[in-house]
């Protein structure tokens, strides 16, 4: 018998923010939420109150509870939660990047494959509205064949908090980055149809986290100072995929200009233009029937809570017991261009992915 989504009980590992956002959701959905797991005692004690589960320090205590997980926890720690999970043959939604790094990507992905349980990569931007009506015109052939896409994700100042994990290599990976590119990377990937990446070019720089004098305006933390600092706070990168496609890649939880979060998508008979936070959604086009013109057409629809759709198909598809096969094999994609990027920067040259 196929499970029902109010018997799928469902257990979170990492209660801080993302953790509880997630948890809002699950019970939006009516989904049983069973118990969490932090190390850190504060967050088990607001997380037990607030949802009245059962919260443990030992994931395993809360693995012999439940069927499926949901794992937010700072990015080193993905593996050990998530094999764990995969050991036992539970349901994971894990929050993106896959890791913090491509080796510990790798592992996380063998332990998927080899496990029983569905697996899914917490990439919402996905399931915004305008990112579908664009795959939906690309899959038609309205755009024609797809040449080139520019992804923007920039913020004009917008660190995490400085001295969190966020802002440290060896827990988060890298920065604006792994961060936000992960987004953006993703989402220029799934609209060309995840083709092979042959080439990246990239630098990352850290040009703003470590100065005393960052204005400092809000995000994710306090602002606890540059001590500490070693992560990009933002990199421009190119990629080159199969049958020449391009990507140009612009990230930053810093720089000075203005924020950006737009994506253009250019065809051989039209373009879409979009931003990924606000809604926005133009074709672009021209025609030679009648006279000779340019076509701007702009598309007004809803906006959604990309989370909360995400966490519905995540759930659709356990209910099915149709596991979404290519999300851990696009997630490690994913990580092995991060990782081509950061090793461009370093070495200053080409990199072919893959070697």
């Amino acid at each position: 018998m196929k499970p029902n989504r109010n018997d799928i009980r469902t257990g979170i590992v990492g209660l801080g923010n993302i953790g509880q956002y997630h948890a809002e959701r699950l019970v939006d959905h009516g989904v049983s939420l069973v118990g969490g797991m932090d190390v850190a005692a504060e967050a088990r004690s607001r997380f037990a109150r607030r949802y009245d589960v059962d919260v443990y320090e030992d994931h395993h205590e809360l693995y012999d509870t439940i069927d499926a997980v949901i794992i937010t926890t700072p990015n080193k720690y993905h593996e050990e939660y998530a094999v764990d999970a995969f050991d036992r043959d539970l349901h994971v939604l894990l929050e993106k990047p896959l890791a913090h790094s491509f080796e510990s990507a790798t592992r996380i992905a063998d332990a998927a494959n080899d496990s029983g349980g569905h697996c899914m990569v917490g990439f919402n931007n996905r399931f915004a509205n305008t990112v579908q009506i664009v795959r939906n015109r690309i899959e038609q052939g309205d755009l024609g064949e797809i040449s080139h896409i520019e992804a923007n994700y920039v913020r004009r100042r917008g660190i995490p908090g400085r001295g969190s994990w966020f802002t440290r290599r060896q827990i988060a990976g890298g920065g604006a980055l792994i961060d936000l590119g992960v987004h953006a990377i993703d989402l220029a990937l799934f609209l060309l149809d995840y083709p092979d990446v042959n080439e990246v070019n990239g630098v990352a720089r850290g040009e703003f986290g470590s100065d005393e004098e960052y204005a400092y305006l809000e995000m994710w933390g306090e602002d606890a100072g540059p001590a500490g600092f070693d992560v990009d706070d933002s990199a421009s990168a190119f990629m080159r995929c199969k049958e020449d496609r391009t990507i140009s890649l612009e990230v930053a939880w810093a720089t000075n200009r203005l924020p950006t979060h737009e994506f253009v998508v250019r065809g051989t008979k039209s373009a879409a233009r979009f931003d990924l936070l606000e809604g926005d959604l133009t074709f672009h086009s021209a025609s030679n029937v009648g006279p000779d013109h340019l076509e701007d057409t702009s598309i007004e629809t809803r906006e959604i809570d990309t989370h909360s759709r995400e966490q519905e198909v995540f759930f659709d598809r356990i209910e099915r017991d149709e596991p979404d096969d290519r999300s851990v094999e696009q997630a490690l994609a994913v990580q092995q261009i991060i990782d081509a990027i950061y090793r461009s920067s370093d070495e200053g040259h080409t990199i072919t992915v893959g070697e």
